[in-house]
């Protein structure tokens, strides 16, 4: 859908997010207004065996993508109004959606029974509605799971086609198509690798526990940079018009980094070997950006 035209690829994730929001949002009502159980009184352990970082590093899995937003700033009409409204109502709904799920589940099933759950979503909605529940939230975990692919490849292909319009060894990913107004090599790239990770997951016992390990570390350490770059350019560039202001500036970044750096140490922690995977192709691309001699140029605005 998105080698056919941004046009394609856009209608495609409206689609698939207003049924992914309408379809939570019903998984909802029916905690509401389902019979409370009495397990929701059972206190929390207080000796935990997972460590808080351990467990941030899926929650915060769960919020993943928000950041994706910034990767179409080029294509934003005012961009310096509309790309902060759409962080801000983005991230504010899926903090409001992932609080009002964890209360249903906890209105039906409490405390006990989601800690000893390896599929909370289908033994609530089996609770409340029997098997048909469970189909369900299957179909809505399919179309949630659409949606979050399509809107990494929309996204993904942006920033491969940056990376071409930078770097003269990727000047391939740089053709953007003006009739389907799409970066149809990059979005090509990006498929190629994508499968290559799906079979790297197929080699695996846990596929999708070893792409939380090989993309984890890489994750919190590519945030931790982009944080750090907020000082370092405003030390090295400080004539530089910024279409964005940083309230707070320096509280704001500090304890973002220190944020990345913790989440950093504890996704390193938890995944052991199998970080190393994921920073060795990281570190490839230093080697590999002195060989080539840097960038080619600023990168030229592609053609409307």
């Amino acid at each position: 859908m998105n080698l056919m035209g941004t046009q394609k690829g856009k209608g495609t994730q409206n689609v698939l997010t207003a049924f992914k929001v309408i379809g939570l949002f019903s998984v909802v009502m029916v905690g509401v207004m389902a019979s409370p159980t009495s397990s929701l009184r059972v206190p929390i352990d207080s000796n935990p065996q997972t460590s808080f970082g351990l467990a941030m590093v899926f929650v915060l899995l769960t919020f993943g993508g928000w950041n994706e937003a910034a990767y179409i700033s080029a294509e934003l009409q005012e961009v310096g109004r509309n790309m902060v409204r759409g962080l801000l109502w983005g991230l504010g709904i899926i903090t409001a959606i992932y609080l009002l799920i964890n209360l249903a589940y906890l209105r039906v099933l409490g405390l006990r029974e989601m800690g000893q759950s390896e599929v909370v979503a289908a033994d609530f909605m089996r609770r409340v509605l029997g098997q048909g529940g469970v189909k369900f939230i299957s179909l809505l975990i399919i179309v949630s799971a659409l949606g979050a692919i399509n809107a990494s490849i929309f996204t993904g292909g942006r920033t491969n086609y940056t990376l071409g319009k930078d770097f003269s060894l990727f000047r391939f990913l740089g053709q953007w198509h003006g009739r389907l107004n799409t970066p149809t090599n990059a979005l090509l790239f990006q498929g190629v690798i994508a499968l290559v990770l799906v079979l790297l997951g197929t080699l695996v016992r846990k596929g999708f526990v070893t792409m939380v390990e090989y993309t984890a570390p890489v994750f919190w350490c590519f945030f931790l940079l982009v944080g750090l770059s907020l000082f370092v350019l405003r030390v090295k560039e400080p004539q530089v018009i910024r279409p964005f202001r940083v309230p707070l500036y320096p509280f704001t970044p500090f304890f973002f980094c220190m944020t990345c750096a913790y989440m950093l140490q504890s996704s390193v922690a938890y995944t052991g070997v199998g970080a190393v995977v994921g920073l060795a192709v990281l570190l490839a691309g230093v080697p590999l950006l002195l060989l080539t001699g840097g960038r080619h140029g600023e990168g030229e605005e592609k053609g409307t």
